[in-house]
């Protein structure tokens, strides 16, 4: 695999926390120029954002619990030339499980369709990380 191939998943994932920044960042825009947001406590900088701006600073927020351990897989797999085809395609339905998941929680945010898709992703990185694992001990 090269190192492109490798590094691809984690740049679309880092993309994809970038448009959730934007994204955020244009809904508390909005909410604070029109007025919506009550501050709770001035001291602890803490503020009471409407529902939608809620939902995308949640949706941005999720994206660096569980990423990070992918983040560390991938560049420990390429530095270990450990990441081969299998490895490469389990990113792949990774970064998609993560698309999916911040599609639904930025929209109907239905706990019925989210929670599917972060099990997923979680049960994929789970995956990575025991075969990735078992090649570094059974080397």
């Amino acid at each position: 695999m090269t190192i492109q191939m490798i590094l691809l998943p984690l740049f679309v994932h880092v993309l994809l926390v970038f448009v959730l920044l934007f994204w955020m960042g244009r809904t508390r825009f909005y909410a604070a120029r029109s007025k919506q947001v009550k501050e709770l406590d001035p001291a602890a900088s803490q503020y009471a954002w409407p529902p939608r701006a809620a939902q995308a600073a949640r949706a941005f927020e999720n994206q660096f619990e569980t990423p990070v351990l992918f983040y560390v897989l991938v560049i420990l797999a390429a530095m270990t030339n450990k990441a081969d085809l299998l490895f490469v395609v389990m990113a792949w339905l990774w970064v998609l499980s993560r698309i999916i998941h911040a599609l639904v929680h930025t929209t109907s945010n239905r706990l019925a369709l989210r929670f599917p898709a972060y099990l997923v992703g979680v049960l994929i990185l789970l995956v990575m990380w025991i075969i990735f694992a078992v090649r570094i001990l059974a080397a």
